[in-house]
């Protein structure tokens, strides 16, 4: 048989040390609840929290790939439309080279002729020295090779490499349609550059692919990443709102039973009387 004493209260006791573990764990998932996170530091599961945090860590790094091969498409891309600009252009001035090439041509429309195809071979220089984007150029003579990155540690990355696309490269820098031998000429050179243009840009176009690929795949990893931070450490709100519901009840009855626990001294005085 319990003793009954007013110096200690045992149920008191219980009855407070049954609040206290209540009201941990309520405020446990009042915290849950307010995160949306079961694991929101390190001190709620260290383990978890660390390799949730090496996994951010990677996430974080994604996205610095990303950016890198964003721009290296935009640097590729910019190249890409200069390139079929200069391809356009080189097909106008062999037209203007095949008209040249007619016997029967006059001296002032040989002329004329010469001051177009002029004309059309420096917009093609003009083009090459516009086709930068964030501070590269692709195409002009001595280009820089695009290398973007490949992975979140910076150990591989994705190179595309500069074609060179100028008048020097192409060889038509010294081709004119004075003469008709000249234009005869130049309808050869002419359809070297041409070849030579499609060769190169198809070259681009591969790198741009790549690229774009690579960035596709890297969106995808990135989110599965951060799903599977998710299923670390986020908390599943439906089971907390439930439990929470549980605990509050839980904690009006604790309360309850301690405060008919601490009712009981009183009951003594009755033996007094």
């Amino acid at each position: 048989m319990p003793m009954n004493s007013v110096n200690t209260n045992v149920g008191a006791m219980v009855a407070l040390q049954n609040l206290n573990a209540t009201n941990t764990e309520l405020a446990t998932t009042q915290s849950r609840i307010n995160t949306g996170k079961r694991v929101a530091s390190a001190k709620d599961n260290g383990a978890v929290w660390a390799i949730a945090q090496n996994q951010r860590a990677t996430s974080n790094a994604l996205n610095s790939v990303k950016e890198s091969l964003q721009r290296g498409q935009s640097t590729v891309e910019v190249a890409i439309s200069a390139g079929e600009s200069i391809s356009d252009l080189l097909l106008q001035m062999k037209e203007k080279a095949l008209a040249a090439a007619d016997a029967g041509l006059d001296s002032t429309s040989r002329t004329a002729l010469d001051d177009e195809f002029k004309s059309l071979k420096a917009q093609i220089s003009k083009a090459v020295n516009n086709a930068e984007f964030n501070g590269s150029n692709l195409i002009k003579a001595g280009g820089v090779d695009v290398k973007s990155l490949a992975n979140a540690d910076a150990s591989s990355v994705i190179t595309v490499s500069a074609q060179d696309l100028t008048i020097t490269a192409l060889a038509i820098v010294s081709n004119s349609l004075t003469t008709k031998t000249n234009a005869s000429t130049a309808i050869g050179a002419l359809n070297a550059a041409i070849t030579d243009v499609s060769s190169k840009l198809s070259k681009l176009g591969t790198g741009a692919k790549a690229l774009g690929s690579h960035l596709n795949f890297i969106s995808k990893l990135q989110d599965t990443v951060d799903a599977g931070i998710g299923n670390l450490v986020d908390a599943d709100l439906a089971k907390e709102s439930a439990k929470l519901q549980a605990l509050q009840t839980k904690q009006q009855l604790g309360v309850q039973a301690l405060s008919i626990a601490n009712q009981s001294s009183g009951i003594l005085l009755g033996l007094f009387r």
